[in-house]
């Protein structure tokens, strides 16, 4: 609690809303469903694109959009609140993974698109949440040696192919969506276009809460500029009903194929790696210890999560950065707050009728905010490469022949379509897939495997920036820029001591925090819950 109160003090804030304080009502209410609107754009973007991908109809894209909503307020629950060793028990708002979506919709078509192809999905979704889960149980030893396959050379990989893979995706919804009868106008480009621009401008004049719905926004106005020219249909609002429940297995018993069941064991690898950032990030804002078996907790909320929404009717479960960042921003840090907010997801995910008007959103509108995100998912892979020595020749190999395996499923799709078994398409065919196991394997043959610290391969909390905000700067940006006469540009000598002071606390936390690390790890490894 030392570097805790020694930033507080130097910066002049005091944390009213600490991690564990349950809040009034209304202030629970309000910053709950702030931290929805922060997320829905996202959570909601994943079965649209997904149900379209497929060709599901209007009333079964209703249904996914209503399940996964409903699963996001169960899982986020689940991970901020707790439910014995299961939850980390922070601030953490559950959604859907972005990973999955570019796999998930390689397996659909695969399995001939409608509903079958969901109940494929939801097969190896159900499996691989449940390892997922398992794993999280092992011993820290394992847990650990897992983790050395990712470091920033093979994390910034993945996410940077993840995004590039995903930018077609948005690209085509842009031109009116394949396989529509207007694919390729220019009105679709032009409500694309327009719904970029709006993002955008908010991104670059709006205040920061303001930013961080930008998506949102973007959403709403395109939608409401294509209703006014007659391009937005809301016919099915009037159909869907009050109240939906999702039951189990709503579209039939899942089907459990073996190569789709490998392709979302490697897509939760990756969600791991994610959540772990996530969980290191929060528990650094809000002043709590992150150890080993919190990691394991939060990974145990994913994999249950996960297995939840294959039995619900949706798809895999990670920890949503943007959430982290609000958490950042707002400097509310109760996690009682995302408990409220899982709360209302649950609401939500009880009204079809709020589904439908979401599944009303036109093609180009949506290509426009999803081309946006998919972008800056990229740009958080290039954040990440940057911490790289890319001058090195070993990890120069590493990201570039990966990029390369990535794009030749989109380059070259004939390779699977016609020369290659239907099975082992559906698990190779795609550039996220392809690109992340290059990436883990060419690294483990140039480099090895990391050094056994699972912090190495993640990025810090100061490293996550909320749309609109500037970036932070690289480690060792701020020594190199520092003065030599020891007091850094443009503070005063006051705050040089106030920042002196916060260092040594720091240092002195640091190696109180190493010292229980290395207990824990101890007790963990002996098979014991860390303390």
């Amino acid at each position: 609690m030392a570097r805790v109160a020694a930033r507080l003090s130097a910066n002049g804030e005091q944390s009213t809303h600490p991690v564990d304080e349950v809040l009034p009502l209304p202030k629970l209410a309000l910053y709950g469903f702030q931290h929805v609107l922060a997320f829905y754009a996202g959570a909601v973007i994943v079965p649209i694109i997904v149900g379209s991908a497929l060709k599901l109809s209007p009333e079964q894209l209703v249904y996914l959009i209503n399940a996964d909503l409903f699963t996001c307020g169960i899982a986020s629950i689940i991970q901020a609140f707790g439910i014995g060793r299961i939850g980390a028990r922070l601030p953490l708002i559950q959604g859907v993974t972005f990973t999955a979506v570019s796999p998930m919709i390689a397996i659909g078509l695969g399995a001939g698109g409608g509903t079958a192809a969901l109940l494929v999905i939801y097969g190896a979704v159900i499996t691989a949440g449940l390892a997922t889960f398992a794993f999280a149980w092992l011993p820290a030893k394992a847990f650990r040696a897992v983790m050395r396959l990712f470091p920033p050379v093979v994390t910034g990989t993945v996410i940077t192919v993840l995004g590039i893979v995903l930018i077609p995706v948005g690209l085509n919804d842009a031109a009116g969506g394949l396989g529509t009868p207007d694919f390729g106008d220019p009105k679709n480009f032009a409500y694309a276009g327009g719904t970029m621009l709006f993002i955008l401008v908010l991104m670059k004049i709006g205040k920061p809460f303001l930013s961080s719905i930008a998506i949102l926004l973007g959403l709403v106005a395109g939608t409401v500029v294509a209703f006014v020219l007659g391009d937005a249909k809301f016919g099915d609002v009037g159909n869907a009903g009050w109240i939906g429940v999702s039951t189990p297995f709503h579209f039939g018993v899942p089907k459990f194929e073996w190569f789709p069941i490998v392709l979302m064991l490697i897509v939760m690898l990756i969600t791991m790696v994610e959540t772990t950032g996530d969980t290191y990030a929060v528990g650094d804002i809000v002043g709590k210890e992150v150890d080993s078996e919190t990691v394991a907790r939060a990974l145990r909320a994913d994999g249950a999560a996960t297995a939840l929404g294959g039995v619900l009717n949706s798809f895999p479960y990670v920890a949503f950065a943007e959430n982290v960042g609000l958490v950042r921003m707002t400097k509310v840090k109760s996690r009682f707050v995302v408990v409220a907010a899982g709360v209302f997801m649950i609401i939500l995910g009880l009204l079809p009728k709020a589904a439908a008007i979401v599944a009303a959103v036109p093609h180009g509108v949506l290509g426009g905010a999803a081309t946006v995100m998919f972008a800056m998912v990229a740009l958080a892979g290039i954040q990440t490469l940057a911490k790289v020595d890319l001058k090195e020749e070993k990890n120069a190999l590493v990201v570039g022949v990966s990029l390369a395996f990535a794009l030749l499923p989109a380059t070259v799709p004939v390779l699977f379509s016609k020369h290659m078994d239907p099975d082992l398409s559906s698990l190779l065919n795609s550039g996220v897939t392809l690109g992340a196991t290059a990436a883990i394997v060419l690294n483990l043959i140039f480099n090895g495997l990391a050094g056994d610290d699972a912090r190495t391969a993640l990025p810090g909390p100061a490293e996550i920036a909320l749309p609109g905000q500037p970036a932070a700067a690289p480690a060792g940006a701020e020594k190199a820029a520092a003065p030599t006469a020891g007091q850094p540009a443009g503070l005063t000598a006051e705050q040089t001591a106030e920042e002196g002071a916060v260092k040594t606390a720091e240092r002195t936390e640091t190696a109180e925090t190493a010292e229980r690390t290395e207990t824990a790890e101890k007790a963990d490894d002996a098979g014991a819950p860390a303390s």
